[in-house]
């Protein structure tokens, strides 16, 4: 691994972390971190109260790219759906249904997080 690419994990790992952290602070219950199948991995998968919450997560340092937010294309809903029906197919899952959530972290020069939870994007 390059150490572009090692930084690059170290800040996905960090904003995943902070994610998570900011949503069971809320009350959400988390279910599983970096649920991998064939068709890709989902960051964060949750339950609040009685509804599974698939949660993307996206941090980055700079806005130079853009918001972090901005980041989740139309595609990349398409494809969070169908994971959210492959993670649902392998576990029991509460009655409530299912949640599309996206946090975007923006990481500020001395290390704190901007939050930016979008609850039910894409639905």
């Amino acid at each position: 691994m390059t150490e572009q690419a090692s930084a690059r994990a170290a800040l996905g790992a960090a904003g995943e972390d902070m994610a998570q952290q900011y949503l069971t602070d809320r009350g959400m219950v988390l279910l599983d971190r970096n649920w991998r199948c064939r068709e890709g991995e989902i960051d964060l998968v949750l339950r609040d109260d009685d509804t599974v919450v698939v949660c993307e997560v996206k941090t980055r340092r700079t806005r130079t790219f853009g918001d972090p937010i901005q980041a989740i294309t139309p595609v990349k809903l398409a494809r969070l759906r169908r994971l959210a029906g492959c993670w649902l197919a392998d576990h029991s899952a509460p009655a409530g249904g299912v949640r599309l959530d996206v946090v975007a972290l923006l990481q500020h020069p001395d290390g704190s997080f901007s939050v930016d939870h979008r609850a039910g994007v894409g639905q």
